[in-house]
């Protein structure tokens, strides 16, 4: 399974604030992003490992030498995009700024070169400690983006400085480390990739050389801006991105099916995936013999692109057109004419004479817009075409 990015570790300190990483990774898990729990055993005091559990919905390491054949805080650490470590205790301050590590949240944090955001959480006397003083510095000058504590009453009575700060901004200050744009954040995109198959017995079918690595990319990149994607997904070999809703079928008609299911809820729709035109009037229930094999009756598949544009409402809906380029500039025309009868916001024609484009990594094409306008796209990677279209995307959802 390929990560989609937006990838957190949390690490969790045994403070009694660690209550409130809970809300700070239901907010993180708002803002699309994935999360990785490594509580301390301290911490373990105050929130257990099944609610850590039940909310990130994964499995929590507590301890370095479990699964030792995984290396876990290796692996761990090169998925991060970032690390926090909220509640912060003096101590886990101390441990960082002398690079202690005794535990799988210290041992992680030497194996990251992802950017560490530390959230300290302690009573007023503790936080303004010299030894405490000191190790902040350390961290600042070493990079480490320390979100100082709210001032307000403390676990003891107390009233000062040493308050969990807002999970709103500790997020404020992950999202201005990371630069990310989150962009598509509340937005639903329902994408289709791969190459339908359509059976002609339990052996043959009629299919085409898709093999869904745009529909991917697309997929890929609008979760990394925060949206919530559903790939429906026809017979690629393309690994599953974790935290990407994705519904696997194999002909035109269950590829429909899961489209229009999901069709109300979406914001922007992509169809990438090449669809098959035709399918067998009849499916052999037997293998059909060679000698038998002399000709097939063909009926026509449903336009799915224009039964799912027949029922938008205020959604932006892009196509795919994958043509032959002929010395008359058909294919192109051809896409600005499926793109007007099925009333598209936008289609990207690209010209798969001899097999281009297909299975490869860049793609390069034409941009048609529904008033008419065109962008040529030179050779890029799927990936920066994927970023093109969800921009094109965004502006037409104004």
């Amino acid at each position: 399974m390929n990560s989609r990015g937006r990838e957190i570790v949390l690490g969790v300190t045994g403070g009694i604030s660690a209550y409130k990483s809970c809300d700070l990774l239901r907010r993180l898990q708002d803002h699309g992003f994935l999360v990785t729990v490594i509580p301390t055993r301290a911490s373990l005091n105050f929130v257990g490992v099944a609610t850590w559990e039940a909310l990130s919905g994964r499995e929590i390491a507590t301890d370095l030498w479990n699964n030792v054949h995984q290396v876990p805080h290796v692996s761990i650490a090169k998925k991060a995009d970032a690390i926090i470590i909220a509640p912060a205790t003096a101590d886990i301050l101390a441990k960082m700024a002398h690079g202690i590590a005794d535990d799988l949240l210290t041992n992680t944090l030497l194996a990251s070169t992802a950017p560490v955001i530390v959230v300290p959480a302690m009573h007023t006397e503790m936080w303004l400690n010299p030894a405490t003083v000191s190790n902040i510095e350390t961290l600042r000058n070493r990079g480490v983006v320390v979100i100082e504590p709210g001032t307000g009453k403390l676990t003891s009575g107390d009233v000062g400085v040493g308050r969990y700060p807002e999970s709103a901004d500790i997020i404020s200050g992950l999202l201005e480390t990371l630069s990310l744009t989150s962009d598509l954040l509340g937005k639903r995109v329902l994408i289709s990739a791969g190459g339908t198959r359509e059976a002609i017995d339990p052996v043959r079918y009629i299919g085409n050389h898709s093999s869904g690595k745009q529909g991917y990319a697309l997929a890929h990149a609008a979760a990394l801006r925060g949206a919530k994607v559903t790939l429906v997904s026809a017979n690629s070999q393309e690994p599953n991105i974790e935290g990407i809703e994705i519904i696997r079928v194999v002909s035109a008609s269950q590829m429909q099916e899961a489209l229009e299911a999901n069709f109300d809820l979406a914001d922007i729709v992509i169809m990438a995936a090449a669809v098959a035109d035709v399918r067998p009037a009849e499916i052999s229930s037997g293998k059909i013999s060679k000698s038998e094999l002399k000709s097939i009756e063909l009926i026509q598949n449903p336009d799915i692109l224009k039964v799912l544009s027949s029922r938008k409402r205020d959604q932006v809906i892009i196509g795919f057109a994958a043509q032959t380029q002929a010395a008359d500039n058909g294919g192109l025309a051809q896409a600005a004419k499926k793109l007007q009868e099925k009333a598209l916001d936008a289609i990207y024609f690209n010209d798969v004479s001899e097999g281009a484009i297909f299975g490869a990594d860049e793609t390069s094409g034409v941009i048609v817009t529904a008033d008419g306008a065109e962008e040529a796209v030179p050779r890029v990677s799927k990936v920066t075409l994927a970023n093109k279209i969800l921009d094109l995307a965004l502006n037409k959802l104004g």
